[in-house]
């Protein structure tokens, strides 16, 4: 919170927060089923953005209440309790600068809002390479800046050549390189209230067909060894040298249930949610998968999937 701003509590910023935004805020906006888990509560407060004017504005209602405030792309690495978020969320989509795609000689720059099979699809057509991984990973361009996002032998870190970030709390944009946002496995220094614009990622000459080649070939794979449904991807990150998908199955956990979410049979690193479960289902889940793993093996897995709101 700004310093300037006396200390409110959160419903007191959301109230003041909504006053400063008007109609282009929603109060009680759906949250966890816009996330791939599809489980979860409402978000007190919600902007759709749609320009960089939006920016303009949530800044100074972010400057003068201090409310909390959360950037959602595809969701794709949230789970949000069943109470909700108690603060104001920012939805990135595919229109305005958000859907920008341009190839620039070695470089292609896109916006925070173009999901990753997209990215990875359009710059191999474009006779791009380097980027075929991202086709794996099924979130935003902005929220895979924001962890690292990564996959089949590559991440973002190894591509990023520099990103354009709205500092909410400043009202000043910047850009930052993979240095700068201190990349390392699934995490970035970016601080909540930093949102993501564009993104520039180095890549290299290619031939189409080559890499439209290798994307199917990871697609099928993925087919063939993930589940589909109501997940995020991997729960846990891979430890130093070993594979937490390996290290879940010789817990136990492979099929283990917990109410409405399961650790899948198919690939134990993945938490399937069923259709109108409750996240605290998955998130109880997660910690039971936790403690068996430090029980059995001394091994103290770290969740990928980032929390969002009051877990019981």
């Amino acid at each position: 919170m700004p310093a300037s701003v006396p200390e409110m509590t959160a419903d007191q910023a959301v109230a003041k927060a909504a006053e400063m935004l008007g109609d282009r805020a929603a109060r009680d906006a759906p949250l966890g089923r816009r996330t791939t888990y599809r489980v979860g509560g409402v978000a007190a407060l919600a902007v759709e953005l749609e320009s960089r004017g939006d920016l303009e504005l949530v800044s100074q209602a972010v400057q003068q209440s201090g409310v909390e405030v959360l950037v959602v792309g595809k969701g794709s690495n949230l789970l949000v309790a069943d109470s909700g978020f108690r603060g104001l969320v920012l939805f990135v989509g595919g229109a305005g600068p958000w859907g920008e795609f341009d190839v620039r000689g070695e470089e292609v720059l896109s916006g925070a809002g173009v999901s990753l099979p997209v990215l990875a699809r359009r710059t191999a057509a474009a006779g791009r390479a380097g980027l075929e991984w991202a086709v794996g990973v099924p979130g935003s361009v902005g929220g895979a800046v924001r962890m690292n996002a990564g996959g089949h032998g590559s991440d973002v870190a190894s591509h990023l050549v520099e990103a354009e970030v709205f500092d909410l709390g400043t009202g000043r944009s910047s850009s930052k390189t993979a240095d700068d946002l201190q990349m390392r496995y699934r995490h970035s220094a970016l601080r909540p209230e930093e949102l993501v614009v564009t993104a520039t990622f180095r890549t290299v000459a290619g031939d189409p067909s080559a890499s439209l080649a290798a994307i199917e070939e990871i697609v099928r794979w993925r087919r063939e060894n993930q589940p589909g449904g109501q997940n995020a991807g991997s729960v846990f990150i891979n430890p130093e040298g070993d594979s937490a998908g390996r290290i879940v199955d010789a817990s136990g956990c492979r099929g283990m249930r917990l109410g409405s979410a399961e650790v899948s049979p198919r690939h134990a690193n993945f938490i399937q949610a069923d259709p109108n479960g409750r996240s605290g289902d998955v998130f109880a889940l997660i910690r039971e998968v936790q403690r068996r793993v430090k029980d059995h093996l001394g091994v103290e897995l770290v969740p990928e999937v980032r929390l969002v709101g009051v877990f019981e």
